[in-house]
């Protein structure tokens, strides 16, 4: 398919998808929960709900912050899907996040600025794992750009198992899910609920959620680029993967962020970069 063909259906599904995906993962964790749950198009309710709201803000700069965060998050995906080089996937990526943490530094709220110094702690927790997965695929391929790696003929998962199982270990962070919901969660029970979002409404905060569903196709999609030489496989498993996540956020407490840091780097060191010393000893 023409890069610019998947580019014009990632700007138009992605949001669908995301906000279907939002749905379903609060269905299905209510089912987990034994409850009845929303309605799967309640996270579109909820955002229609929040642009008609009036915007309160603390200083009207945050919301700049907050508009290239969702720039950047559809920006992200537009590379990933368009085919662009990895290693550039991740430093826009890298980016939105920044702009994300600003907006809510800017806030100068103390839940919001314990929500972004935990943002931070995250960022550095997932982003060595991140890098060691476009590594691995580049020893696998030789090649960083999306487009090459989706076309090659072999199952990346076969030579990059461990990465693969750290690369899901990062999205849980990624995703901001229990055990790793540090800087934000959607739980009740959690000592910090809000955190990061805590002085976002409105339009700025629907902002927010389209963000978050744009990352979580593109997140999903690097998923199905272990399996993409068989298309049906791919689906499958990214759907089987973010099943996996819902049920890992609603069985394990937040850890203390000490724990995530360490864990996560132990994480990269043992089966990412253990994955591609073993490669390097094989060629």
């Amino acid at each position: 398919m023409n890069p610019w063909i998947r580019l014009l259906i990632y700007l138009v599904a992605a949001p669908i998808v995301g906000g279907l995906l939002a749905g379903w993962d609060r269905r299905i964790s209510a089912r987990m929960q034994s409850r009845q749950g929303p309605p799967i198009f309640q996270p579109f309710y909820d955002v229609l709900k929040l642009m008609q709201k009036e915007n309160v803000v603390v200083r009207r700069s945050q919301n700049y912050y907050i508009f290239f965060f969702l720039l950047l998050a559809i920006f992200t995906g537009g590379l990933f899907f368009g085919g662009a080089d990895l290693l550039l996937v991740i430093f826009a990526l890298t980016l939105a996040a920044i702009f994300f943490v600003l907006g809510a530094y800017k806030a100068s709220s103390p839940y919001s600025f314990i929500g972004a110094e935990r943002e931070l702690i995250q960022m550095m927790a997932y982003e060595p794992m991140v890098l060691l997965t476009a590594i691995g695929m580049y020893m696998v391929t030789k090649s960083f750009a999306v487009n090459e790696i989706a076309s090659h003929p072999t199952l990346l998962v076969l030579a990059l198992p461990g990465i693969f199982l750290g690369f899901l270990f990062t999205l849980e962070i990624k995703f901001r899910k229990s055990p790793f919901d540090l800087s934000c969660s959607h739980h009740a029970h959690q000592e910090l609920v809000s955190g990061i979002t805590t002085e976002f409404s409105g339009r700025t905060l629907a902002m927010i959620e389209i963000a978050h569903w744009y990352e979580s196709v593109f997140l999903l999609g690097w998923v199905y680029l272990f399996f993409a030489s068989i298309p049906a496989l791919g689906i499958a498993v990214s759907l089987l993967v973010f099943v996996l996540i819902i049920l890992v956020d609603n069985v394990f407490a937040r850890l203390k962020w000490q724990t995530v840091l360490k864990s996560a780097w132990v994480v990269a060191a043992v089966l990412g970069f253990g994955n591609i010393l073993i490669l390097s000893l094989l060629r």
